[in-house]
């Protein structure tokens, strides 16, 4: 595994077109197209990313059987790990859910009453869930990381809290990408609605490896954190 993990030397195209569905993130890090032959240390530095961060994140996203290690952890510049998770957050919540939405409401509208109501209040129900599973991040975990990162006092809280109750978001849309295959109309505008399944797919894919990020870096990094405050 070691051998296959991106680095600094490697041709941030190269980086891409070994698992493009690294594209989504050079928005979150604020990283343009047209990137030409340069390496990742060199794109990095020219947009002041932190290389290691950024590294790491794209070997999380990318290689499944990758956990950094403490060490790693510890040694990483993670100034950007809250700035990074919020853009994740707007992402899914400015567009991509609304553009699955519109498709969703286009099908569910043409479907008939019984099916289409059904399919909107799911939508609609697993909105509100990630909406409020995004809210507890941001106004309890962010900041208490923040508060950790710059030794300032906080309110009395400890990550393993946020461990135990990290909710898989992902299974209720995988539910609703079953409740379409299964039971909606074959009639029912046929080519949208294999737009909205690969659309759901790739959120579903998206949202796994956002939830491994979280997993496998914001939790030990703030764990070390917890440490130091001792």
């Amino acid at each position: 595994m070691k051998e296959k993990l991106f680095n600094e030397k490697t041709k941030l195209a190269d980086l891409i077109a070994a698992n493009y569905n690294l594209i989504l993130m050079l928005p979150r890090f604020g990283l343009p197209l047209g990137f030409g032959d340069k390496k990742v240390k060199d794109i990095c530095a020219e947009y002041k990313v932190p290389s290691d961060f950024f590294l790491m994140v794209c070997n999380v996203y990318t290689f499944d059987g990758y956990i950094p290690t403490d060490e790693e952890i510890v040694a990483t510049d993670m100034s950007l790990l809250t700035p990074y998770l919020l853009a994740s957050h707007q992402h899914y919540l400015r567009y991509k859910l609304p553009h699955i939405e519109q498709h969703l409401s286009r099908i569910a509208d043409d479907a008939g009453e019984r099916y289409g109501t059904a399919l909107k209040s799911f939508f609609a129900e697993y909105k509100n869930d990630i909406s409020q599973h995004f809210e507890y991040e941001e106004k309890i975990v962010f900041p208490y990381m923040t508060a950790l990162q710059d030794k300032r006092e906080h309110e009395t809280y400890c990550i393993s809290n946020f461990k135990k109750s990290h909710s898989n978001i992902e299974d209720k849309l995988d539910d609703l990408t079953k409740i379409i295959f299964k039971y909606l109309p074959g009639n029912i505008l046929p080519e949208e609605s294999i737009d909205l399944i690969f659309d759901i797919i790739q959120l579903l894919s998206d949202l796994t490896k956002h939830s491994a990020i979280e997993e496998k870096i914001l939790v030990p990094y703030v764990t070390s954190l917890e440490r130091e405050a001792l």
